[in-house]
């Protein structure tokens, strides 16, 4: 027995783990974005990214990174797409050339009306109420956090 009563022979079964639930939902979660962003033309990763550039427009591709958690070898071809598509485009900073900065298009700002229709119809999905998603959002990132000063 575990310290916590917990059968030994129940510890690797698969629906007894956090890490398959959190698979499992997250799969989930971008099956139900998929059909909706597709009639967007964008798929899941860049939605994140123009959720980002609709807080923040000319931010910094290290910021973008930041914010979704992504590298640079993963985020730079999200971005060069978006910008094929005409929904964003790259520039190099004024102060500093090395740095690049990524602006919404006229095209692009003109998604996010249509886009906040997206959230509205995602939250009737989940069939939660305002309180349970925020508390179940706020749970997951403790979770990240805990999990991220672990890692580091």
């Amino acid at each position: 027995m575990g310290d916590d009563g917990a059968d030994m022979s129940d510890v690797l079964k698969l629906d007894n783990q956090l890490c398959f639930a959190l698979h499992a939902a997250s799969r989930a979660m971008t099956g139900a974005y998929q059909p909706l962003l597709e009639a967007l033309g964008v798929t899941y990763p860049q939605y994140l990214v123009l959720l980002t550039l609709w807080e923040e427009d000319g931010a910094r591709v290290s910021r973008i990174g930041e914010r979704l958690h992504l590298d640079s070898a993963t985020l730079t071809p999200l971005l060069k797409r978006l910008e094929a598509h005409g929904l964003v485009e790259r520039r190099r900073s004024t102060v500093d050339e090395r740095v690049v900065e990524i602006f919404l298009t006229a095209k692009g700002r003109r998604l996010e009306r249509k886009a906040s229709e997206v959230a509205k119809d995602i939250f009737c999905k989940t069939q939660l109420s305002l309180g349970e998603l925020g508390r179940l959002r706020e749970e997951l990132k403790e979770l990240t956090r805990k999990l991220q000063a672990v890692a580091a």
